[in-house]
């Protein structure tokens, strides 16, 4: 069969954003609402803060308001706990992203417990998690709705009766997965590292998400012939004899594309999403957050 075609996640997550940029418009005709994202920040984390520069700069790219909170890596957990406060209690604020790792005298779970569940644009407040687990809305972790975004892309926006297969059981990115896909009707199995066969699991699935972190880990092999398979995993590669090392995700890129219909490469498929994602959902929220329907764009 022909060579996968290749999904192209930075164009798609480009699109989003314009889709989004003419969401944050009519709020702003019609209602005079401005879609507000605080973004947090504790520590010089490296990549955190390209990261959160990132976020900041496409926040006010979609004509939102962006408010950036950089705090010392010494910050206690109290301290971050009363700007959250802050936060939530602020009108000009529909959504809170505390950028993750935290430093170690700092309890996660408490500071993402700490968010408004109705500002949680990361959806990772139990709340939101149990609202996605028991079918209902809510607001949804950005790299699984990115995710489910491509799928549709791919197979339609009906996926009823799918075999969907997600590698990956994190709370991050593996259960709200296989909770968004039995949603739309996908018959869903997680395999893990228990799972006892997982290439036999992955050979009758319609949909394979990979989100793992073992490069190269899925096998050509394992792919059912014309699958759309979505690769979330972000790995770094051995240096080679020249000293360069590159990035990849959990499946042999090169072996599935021979097999599958459609395939998100690493870099360029998942990862833009993400971001594109975060601010829909602070969207989402401030229309949640006055009554309003979401714009149709």
């Amino acid at each position: 069969m022909a060579e996968a075609k290749i999904i192209d996640g930075k164009a798609f997550a480009e699109g989003l954003r314009n889709r989004v940029a003419d969401q944050v418009r009519e709020l702003k005709e019609n209602h005079n609402l401005t879609p507000g994202l605080a973004v947090v920040l504790v520590g010089e984390d490296a990549a955190s803060q390209i990261y959160v520069r990132n976020k900041n700069k496409m926040t006010l790219e979609a004509g939102m308001k962006g408010f950036e909170h950089r705090l010392p890596a010494e910050t206690s957990q109290k301290e971050l706990l009363t700007l959250i406060e802050g936060l939530n209690s602020d009108p000009e604020v529909h959504g809170i992203l505390v950028q993750l790792p935290l430093p170690d005298q700092i309890d996660e779970q408490a500071v993402l417990a700490k968010i408004d569940p109705t500002k949680d644009v990361d959806g990772f407040h139990v709340y939101n998690a149990g609202k996605l687990a028991t079918g209902s809305d809510g607001l949804v972790p950005c790299t699984p709705l990115g995710c489910i975004m491509m799928i549709k892309d791919q197979l339609g926006d009906d996926l009823s009766g799918k075999q969907a297969l997600v590698i990956g059981r994190s709370n991050i990115v593996g259960k709200p997965m296989a909770a968004l896909l039995l949603k739309e009707n996908c018959t869903v199995t997680i395999a893990h590292s228990r799972t006892a066969d997982l290439p036999g699991e992955a050979r009758r699935a319609d949909i394979l998400v990979a989100a793992v972190g073992r490069a190269q880990m899925v096998k050509g092999d394992w792919v059912k012939e014309g699958a759309v398979v979505i690769d979330v995993g972000m790995n770094r590669l051995p240096p080679n004899a020249e000293g360069k090392s590159k990035l990849c995700g959990d499946v042999d890129f090169d072996e599935a594309k021979e097999v599958a219909g459609a395939i998100t490469p690493v870099p360029g498929g998942v990862g833009p999403m993400t971001i594109a994602c975060l601010l829909q959902n602070t969207v989402t929220a401030a229309c949640a957050q006055n009554d309003l329907e979401v714009p149709e764009v």
